[in-house]
């Protein structure tokens, strides 16, 4: 009787664990501009061109003490690209690189998180870019988390992963300093 009692004891407690550290979901806030995908890429080795997507959302889910539990999930509108530049947007937004008529959105969708150390992890995941879905590793860093002054809660991260545009079918050649982008990628989140 008391092996049985302990069983049930520890099979409990377990349980009341195993809820207590389950993962929150969290939507990216793109409402309230807490969030951004910006990029840099070499223009021509003589200087960095920088650009953002202003049309996205996403979500994630977070476990503080399980961190490798969690997930994310994003999906941008390739046509939102945005370097501050009228006709340079045009010609991204063309069959020369985002081909944006044929691949209107671009996803990421994660499948794996590594913890890398204290606040920090590796986020491995499926992009799918212009039309070609290829793994790539974000290296994620943890920001902080909270009450915010409406009520809510929010959790937030930043990070970043290098692409090579030939792995995504962009074959428009700008040159041997021109051949990688960098994404680096801010996110808040409210808890669902």
């Amino acid at each position: 009787m008391l092996k049985k009692t302990l069983a049930t004891l520890v099979l409990g407690t377990a349980l009341l664990g195993a809820g207590s550290a389950m993962a929150a979901d969290y939507a990216i806030d793109t409402e309230g501009q807490h969030a951004f995908v910006n990029f840099k890429i070499s223009h021509l080795g003589y200087s960095w061109l920088y650009g953002s997507f202003k049309d996205f959302d996403g979500s994630f889910s977070f476990d503080e003490k399980n961190p490798e539990a969690s997930k994310v999930n994003v999906t941008l509108n390739t046509k939102s690209v945005d370097t501050n530049h009228a006709e340079r947007d045009k010609h991204i937004r063309s069959g020369d690189f985002l081909n944006v008529d044929k691949h209107p959105t671009a996803t990421f969708a994660s499948t794996a998180v590594k913890s890398t150390g204290e606040g920090t992890a590796d986020i491995s995941g499926n992009l799918t870019l212009n039309g070609v879905t290829k793994p790539v590793v974000i290296a994620a860093t943890f920001i902080g988390q909270g009450d915010d002054p409406w009520g809510g809660y929010r959790a937030g991260f930043s990070g970043s992963t290098t692409l090579k545009l030939k792995d995504f079918d962009i074959q428009k050649d700008l040159g041997p300093a021109s051949q990688e982008v960098e994404l680096i990628i801010s996110v808040e989140g409210v808890r669902q």
